[in-house]
């Protein structure tokens, strides 16, 4: 059966920290997580995420959601028990940075690697030709949806996209809610692509997940940038020695310099004394 999590999450307490495997409504997507900081943080690469997705769209009759996930979203979870709730229950947090995978690589997972979410959206919009899934584009700038939706089927012939909504930067009103809640099911998507800033795209996913009775949300936070070319994108290297965090400092100062200055020494402070074993940080239920 669904769950419904709209006002009922568990805290996130429980076992000690560590690892453990979470276990999903379809238990064939049940796969091991790595813990950071109390968040459950999937230990998988690109390949089998995109396989975990294919499983769960193909064969649940229930709806659910995933997030990328990296050290900005750790650090909101960590200060906020609302956010931690909201990844916890998600089918899979991919790990979207470097630090995330080398924390599951200490944790034993040495398969883990980054899924960066621009390229879990390219994969799965690849698939989903493959497959004849259809996606809905949530999220970005005004017009920004609309011309992503235009360079994806530009890009790969054949892909269906059914719908794209671009929200207010405010909650949505009771009129704006039922709209889109009316758009979306009339265009019956399989996957709805999220992107807005974290934690804003995790809590309105577990918001939203039954509500809207798709199979699967991804929130994937500036994909819809990078992918029109709002953000530029930093060479291989740079992503793998963990540093494209920088890359996106210099290109957007003004707007990001807080975030990195009060998430990064916080991180590796909490994550040291997890590891160490100086503060445990249990996993709760979904």
């Amino acid at each position: 059966m669904c769950r419904s999590i709209i006002r009922s999450l568990p805290l996130c307490n429980g076992i000690a920290s560590g690892t453990e495997v979470c276990s999903m409504t379809n238990s064939d997507f049940s796969h091991p997580c790595a813990n950071l900081l109390g968040v459950r943080v999937s230990a998988v690469n690109l390949k089998s995420a995109v396989e975990l997705s294919d499983q769960w769209i193909k064969s649940s009759t229930c709806h659910g959601y995933i997030c990328a996930t990296g050290v900005h979203g750790v650090m909101e979870a960590h200060r906020n028990p609302e956010v931690c709730r909201a990844l916890n229950h998600a089918l899979m947090n991919v790990p979207d940075g470097m630090p995330m995978s080398w924390v599951g690589h200490f944790q034993g997972f040495r398969h883990m690697d980054r899924v960066f979410g621009p390229d879990l959206m390219m994969a799965m919009c690849r698939l989903s030709v493959e497959r004849g899934y259809r996606n809905f584009l949530y999220g970005g700038k005004p017009g920004v949806a609309e011309l992503l939706s235009d360079m994806l089927q530009s890009k790969m012939p054949g892909l269906q996209v059914v719908g794209t909504y671009s929200p207010p930067f405010r909650s949505l009103t009771p009129d704006e809610e039922s709209d889109v809640l009316a758009r979306v099911r009339e265009s019956r998507p399989d996957i709805i692509w999220i992107g807005l800033s974290t934690p804003k795209q995790e809590q309105f996913m577990a918001r939203y997940v039954d509500y809207l009775q798709v199979p699967l949300m991804f929130g994937v936070g500036a994909a819809f940038d990078f992918h029109t070319g709002a953000i530029r994108d930093c060479s291989p290297w740079i992503k793998r020695a963990g540093f494209q965090w920088l890359h996106r400092l210099i290109q957007d100062p003004k707007r990001l310099w807080k975030r990195y200055v009060r998430n990064n020494p916080a991180f590796l402070w909490h994550i040291a004394m997890q590891l160490l074993r100086f503060q445990k940080y249990p996993l709760g239920p979904r």
